[in-house]
């Protein structure tokens, strides 16, 4: 089928999602190794294998809506474990992308906030920071501040969450390089 002239044809999820990510998705053959890996598929509906299965099936609406695009933690064990090295946690991020440039609501409650203040908290540190990041989710998200005090002091006193955040060298060229991909 082809369209007449001068109609507008939607891209495919799939190039879309390729032309983001850098990833040539028709590479998975879907061995599942990704799932049988990921950290957070015990919260997830479908898992990253069936992701990518439903963006090559150019379920849009699905993916796009789907809470497992905002769980992944891109911890990247799926592209270590993928034979074919895809980046699936940059197709995650990618689906993201798109689903809040579509105007589609996040799929987990704060999730766009959170992914927000993740990238925020980087670009202003040039790294990312626990406390910092902490203390502005539950400000902004109203969750009781106060809910996870206990562990977070516990953490704090044994030295694996500083209260400051280090300095950089290198948060001059990360801000670049955000500017850059704007």
């Amino acid at each position: 089928m082809t369209a007449a002239k001068g109609d507008c044809v939607e891209a495919n999820l799939t190039s879309i999602v390729s032309a983001v990510s850098g990833e040539s998705l028709e590479l998975c053959y879907h061995c599942h190794k990704c799932t049988a890996g990921c950290p957070v598929v015990g919260a997830m509906e479908y898992g990253p294998d069936s992701i990518l299965r439903m963006v090559a099936l150019d379920q849009r609406d699905q993916v796009l809506r789907s809470r497992d695009i905002w769980l992944c933690a891109g911890c990247y064990t799926c592209a270590t474990r993928c034979p074919n090295d895809i980046d699936i946690a940059a197709v995650m991020d990618a689906l993201r992308q798109e689903a809040v440039a579509a105007g589609i609501p996040a799929g987990e409650r704060d999730a766009l906030l959170f992914h927000r203040l993740f990238l925020g908290v980087v670009k202003r540190l040039g790294r990312s920071h626990e406390a910092v990041m902490l203390g502005l989710f539950k400000v902004l998200s109203h969750v009781p501040i106060y809910r996870d005090m206990g562990a977070g002091l516990g953490l704090f006193l044994r030295g694996k969450v500083p209260i400051l955040p280090e300095r950089t060298r290198a948060a001059a060229e990360v801000r670049q390089l955000f500017e850059r991909s704007h």
